[in-house]
């Protein structure tokens, strides 16, 4: 039966494929397909996996104290059971052998096929055994880790299945779609590579940064659909509308007709934007503007490029320290990563943010989990680095040595005080300091601040008696203007771009720094907004920063526009009490 699940549309486009349901503690487990000859080998690997697991359960019975409790030693009987039920491992043979599914994989997903039928047990004692089959499938994992094939993409990415392929075929390499209650940052960069053309989250605001990722991988997604992760079942055929927030489960050929012309289409009107590749972004009346990219990894440096960026706006370095598991890059692992991005760049300048967890981007998720009563407003951004200077300077070293093989800017996250300000240039000093020290090279760079606080942008021209450029972080500036947490869906319709006291902040600064012939730039989702590109240039606005795959689209609105018609007509938009209104008039 047809029905549809709605959410947040936050990675425009279509994907049609079988849904994967994965739990969050699960999705570092390898997602990749085995070759038809391989298939033998990875039911071994998963037996051997079993067997393992059986022996040691039956070692802990025979070594079981005397004094132990009863409750244990049927615990371990009831372990045993579920490791020798036909249901988990003829389930996970059909994964391998009519999917193709790696081991790891097929595991995880027979476990999501059980648990679905535990939780609809009527008794809760058998409810609960849910637990004890999770157990299981952790173990026989953790005895298969030391085998596993790694986390890699196919060798060769499975030819795109046509409208008529998925109506009237349904083979092993049809596209897939993961399905889950959450990602966070460093779950997302797991699959940046991976064989899903698509995902969607029980949980997440259009700004959180798995909906940010997601765009920087420019697959469709949809988030806080609440409770899809449930109401989807594994391998259900699904449509993610990427544009309009919905998910389609179980579609009729007529719906599958529809959006697979619909997929057709977004494919051609990205073709037709990609000849704008090579055109100099200049408005109508000669206005010459800037368009960068955000990236999250050195490798995404090349997407930028081929997408016609004229260089990095926003590299977030966040994501280098992610999923270390405590260990944070050294200065040598991270000066490599820098410098890759310049080399990537070819030559065009690279703003690097300094390292900006907290909030939606911790850096060890259990860890980090209900550590803070609200994380948005605790140890964030510059504050947890100049919480730890030596980490900071880490930081800062590997930036200065890399600005030596070419343009590199260096930009500070939510800094809102005056000694805030301080602090951070002080440590540039000593950074350099050290580096002198060494006799180690490096080179000279821009320094620039985030406007991402309101008491920031209220002291714009104190902040650009320090800082060469500004750029202003639209996501946490809403967030901190309008009080609303931008990754919890619950207050996801109040997250306004266009409220009137976040225009006049962002006009404000946009001012300030062509009053001073300093640069500012939009850095935030707004900036990857084409319904925003036109108010955006028509308040000043001349540099924009943003996803590699939002950049011919912008590009294309800015060629179109003449800013002597826009500025008036974008006062009028801010002095007014609903300026949604006046966009759309």
């Amino acid at each position: 039966m047809t029905f549809s699940v709605h959410g947040l549309a936050v990675a425009r486009g279509i994907a049609i494929g079988r849904a994967v349901l994965v739990a969050s503690s699960r999705v570092d487990v390898a997602h990749y397909f085995v070759e038809p000859s391989q298939v033998e080998g990875e039911i071994e690997r998963v037996r051997q996996g079993r067997n393992a697991v059986v022996e040691e359960l039956q070692r802990l019975q025979t070594d079981m104290p005397a004094d132990a409790p009863h409750e244990l030693t049927a615990l371990l009987d009831v372990h045993l059971m579920l490791l020798q039920d036909e249901a988990l491992t003829g389930g996970v043979k059909h994964w391998i052998t009519e999917r193709l599914y790696n081991a790891e994989w097929a595991l995880t997903t027979q476990l999501e096929v059980i648990a679905r039928q535990f939780d609809e047990m009527e008794d809760e004692y058998l409810r609960e055994r849910k637990a004890d089959l999770e157990q299981v499938v952790e173990r026989i994992l953790r005895y298969m880790k030391g085998v596993a094939s790694p986390v890699a993409p196919p060798a060769s990415s499975p030819r795109r299945k046509t409208q008529q392929d998925l109506l009237l075929d349904d083979t092993v390499d049809v596209p897939l779609v993961l399905v889950a209650h959450d990602l966070s940052p460093a779950d997302m960069l797991q699959f940046k590579q991976s064989v899903f053309a698509g995902f969607v989250t029980d949980v997440g605001g259009k700004t959180s940064h798995t909906a940010i990722v997601a765009r920087s991988m420019d697959i469709p997604a949809v988030v806080g659909a609440r409770a899809a992760s449930q109401l989807v079942r594994q391998d259900d055929w699904v449509i993610i509308d990427g544009d309009a927030g919905v998910v389609i489960v179980d579609p009729s050929p007529i719906i599958l007709a529809e959006y697979g012309f619909r997929q057709r289409q977004v494919e051609l009107e990205r073709e037709r934007l990609a000849r704008l590749r090579h055109t100099p972004a200049i408005t109508i009346d000669g206005h010459k503007i800037e368009l960068l990219a955000n990236i999250e990894q050195p490798g995404d440096a090349a997407a930028a490029v081929r997408a016609g960026a004229v260089g990095v706006g926003l590299f977030r370095s966040e994501f280098l320290f992610m999923g270390k598991s405590g260990n944070l890059p050294g200065e040598d692992e991270q000066y490599r990563a820098y410098c890759e991005a310049i080399d990537g760049m070819q030559g065009l300048p690279v703003t690097i943010r300094t390292i900006d967890v907290g909030a939606d981007k911790p850096l060890d998720n259990k860890a980090h989990k209900d550590s803070y009563l609200n994380p948005a407003l605790g140890l964030r951004a510059i504050r947890w680095s100049l919480a730890d200077p030596a980490m900071f300077r880490t930081q800062l070293r590997a930036v200065l040595r890399a600005a030596a093989h070419g343009k590199v800017n260096l930009l500070f996250p939510m800094l809102a005080h005056t000694h805030e300000i301080q602090q951070t240039l002080a440590q540039v000093d000593l950074a350099r300091g050290e580096l002198d020290a060494r006799g180690e090279p490096y080179g000279p760079v821009q320094l620039g601040a985030m406007i991402e606080v309101p008491a920031a942008a209220l002291m714009v021209r104190t902040f650009l008696k320090y800082f060469d450029f500004l750029s202003i972080g639209t996501n946490d500036l809403i967030q901190y203007t309008l009080a609303i947490d931008r990754a919890d869906e619950a207050v996801a319709h109040l997250y306004d771009p266009l409220h009137p006291a976040v225009l006049r902040l962002v006009s404000d600064v946009i001012a300030e720094g062509e009053r001073q012939g300093k640069s500012v730039c939009v850095c935030g989702e707004t900036a990857g907004d084409v319904t925003m590109t036109r108010l955006l240039l028509g308040l000043g606005l001349r540099s924009f920063s943003m996803h590699p795959a939002q950049i011919l689209a912008v590009k294309q609105e800015v060629l179109r526009a003449d800013t002597r018609k826009l500025a008036p007509w974008a006062q009028q938009v801010l002095e007014g009490d609903e300026p949604a209104v006046l966009l759309t008039a």
